[in-house]
């Protein structure tokens, strides 16, 4: 499967990359709003991958080139940079593709990191109302230590929820993630349940930095 990581420079869309690149067969392809540094990004990934064994090809292009090339879309954008990427790419994506939107609304002041959602009630429902139609959208990967997971000598045992109202793409995703060694998938339901997911990343943060040792928390239902 074809994998487009929009904003793929960043830190959750290394750490993805990386990890898909490495520990499955799925085609992993960069895109960013700059296809240099898409490009420059897609090459310092090859060249960590092969460090450890691993030679295969990653392609680096500008957003809407990567969406139109991939079945599954991820927004690995900051929150509010969401629906103006989708609009930029809107014409690349067709019925079926598979959106992705691991994005968190953050605001942070002296007493820490605090949820912050947008007027549409989730970072996850701003995404549903940007897509176009026939393009489902699926919550996940919220929650994920971006250090932790772009970290490749660090054992996961870690995590995600997923969110979305269309089982098929629901479905995509699970397997996605599945094929993540040490990453857990688990179904917390609807679209309807975005804000619950999205609010406990600043909690995760808040607990990290008070606590020593917790760096690049993650979470383990048990």
């Amino acid at each position: 499967m074809r994998i487009a990581l929009l904003g793929g420079t960043g830190d959750i869309g290394e750490g993805l990359a990386l990890r898909w690149a490495y520990d499955t067969d799925h085609e992993v392809i960069i895109g960013s709003r700059d296809p240099e540094k898409a490009r420059e990004k897609a090459d310092e990934y090859e060249t960590e991958l092969s460090s450890r064994g691993r030679d295969v090809k990653i392609n680096g292009f500008t957003n809407e080139m990567a969406a139109d090339r991939a079945s599954v879309v991820v927004l690995s954008v900051p929150p509010y940079h969401v629906a103006d990427t989708i609009e930029s790419v809107s014409g690349s994506l067709s019925e079926g593709d598979v959106l992705v939107t691991p994005a968190v609304g953050i605001k942070r002041d002296d007493d820490g990191f605090h949820y912050h959602a947008p007027k549409a009630g989730s970072v996850t429902a701003l995404v549903t109302d940007a897509a176009p139609e026939g393009v489902p959208v699926v919550g996940a990967f919220h929650n994920l230590p971006a250090a932790r997971l772009a970290d490749l000598d660090s054992d996961l045992d870690i995590d995600t929820l997923l969110i979305a109202d269309d089982d098929d793409a629901k479905e995509t995703v699970r397997l996605l993630a599945d094929g993540i060694e040490g990453l857990r998938p688990l179904d917390a339901g609807g679209l309807a349940n975005a804000s619950e997911i999205e609010a406990l990343t600043p909690l995760l943060i808040n607990v990290a930095h008070n606590n020593k040792g917790l760096n690049d928390l993650g979470v383990r239902f048990q």
